[in-house]
């Protein structure tokens, strides 16, 4: 009899422990993360709005930072060796997604991993910069958002603020695909338009405030691309402009708040929420190669009242109208 009330009792104590080991992996398996990698090439405004719609989208989608993912951002600070450190220390992060903000990011990634999902966050030209082949059928394990810029919208914008300007100057990093993608569209653009455009291009930011003087001795006003490098350095245009009372109309809204005039570009915090949505899909298992391009569009007015007014610059009928429509008006 005691041997087999000993027996009855070592029954009971493995189930007991056997219920208890499989609720342990069961919490286990309910408090995993997926990881989700992110990079930027470096901090402005704009590549933040992005990752903000991003966030937001995902938690939309039921995805939430810190519960049911981790995101790990990496940030590499206008430094080129640091990008790729950074894009080697995500893809050995066992992220299941990873995220580039910006051109730069995207081909550091890409170069990295060819196995990895890669969603690009509102990329100028992905075919330019070798991420895709083709936009319908990506192929390969980088799909996401290409952010076409209305440049026609931006420079008949232009024209209606400068109907006197003679010359036109545009400035861009020479080494960012994306910028110089957008400067070759400008350059036809305005050709039909019969604008007499001049370009003038920078290595890096240091380069910037030089060649933006010079730029301003020769033009009546100044277009940028949506050029990440200029972003991050704004300032320094701005206040060269100033310095001889001419405008800049910037090809982000984040940079018409820190002292462009005005512009018709997209959201880029809507260009971030349709990024988080193929985060999302991949997250749920697709694959990139099955996944088209979304060509983002979403051409919106903003403009900078106060910088208008005080380079004495009529504004346009309708325009402050339209960008305080899209909580885009700055005074």
């Amino acid at each position: 009899m005691k041997l087999k009330h000993l027996a009855s009792l070592i029954f009971v104590g493995a189930v007991i422990a056997l219920a208890g080991s499989l609720g342990i992996v069961k919490a286990s398996q309910h408090n995993r993360q997926t990881v989700i990698g992110v990079l930027v090439p470096l901090h402005h405004p704009a590549l933040r709005q992005i990752y903000s719609g991003m966030k937001d989208e995902l938690a939309a989608e039921g995805y939430h930072n810190g519960k049911n993912i981790k995101i790990v951002y990496e940030n590499a600070n206008g430094d080129q060796s640091n990008l790729h450190t950074m894009a080697d220390k995500l893809i050995n992060s066992h992220a299941k997604v990873l995220v580039g903000i910006a051109t730069p990011a995207c081909q550091a990634l890409a170069n990295g991993t060819k196995s990895t999902p890669i969603v690009m966050g509102d990329i100028g030209d992905p075919k330019g910069a070798g991420l895709i082949k083709n936009e319908k059928h990506p192929e390969g394990n980088v799909t996401g958002v290409h952010g076409v810029q209305p440049i026609h919208q931006q420079l008949a914008l232009v024209k209606k603020f400068m109907p006197k300007m003679k010359k036109l100057g545009v400035i861009y990093t020479s080494s960012d695909d994306s910028a110089t993608a957008q400067y070759k569209q400008m350059a036809k653009e305005a050709k039909k338009m019969h604008i007499n455009l001049k370009a003038y291009t920078i290595a890096n930011s240091n380069d910037l405030n030089q060649v933006s003087q010079q730029m301003l001795s020769e033009v009546d006003a100044v277009i940028v691309p949506s050029d990440n490098t200029i972003a991050s350095s704004i300032q320094t245009l701005i206040k060269n402009a100033n310095a001889v009372n001419k405008p800049v109309f910037p090809g982000a809204e984040t940079m018409v708040k820190q002292g462009g005039v005005a512009t018709v570009t997209n959201s880029q915090y809507g260009a971030g929420r349709e990024t988080g949505k193929f985060v999302a899909q991949l997250i749920k298992g697709k694959q990139p190669a099955n996944l088209p391009v979304k060509d983002y569009d979403q051409g919106v007015v903003s403009l900078n009242v106060k910088q208008a007014k005080k380079l004495g610059l009529t504004i346009p009928a309708g325009i402050e109208k339209q960008a305080r429509k899209n909580h885009m008006l700055y005074k």
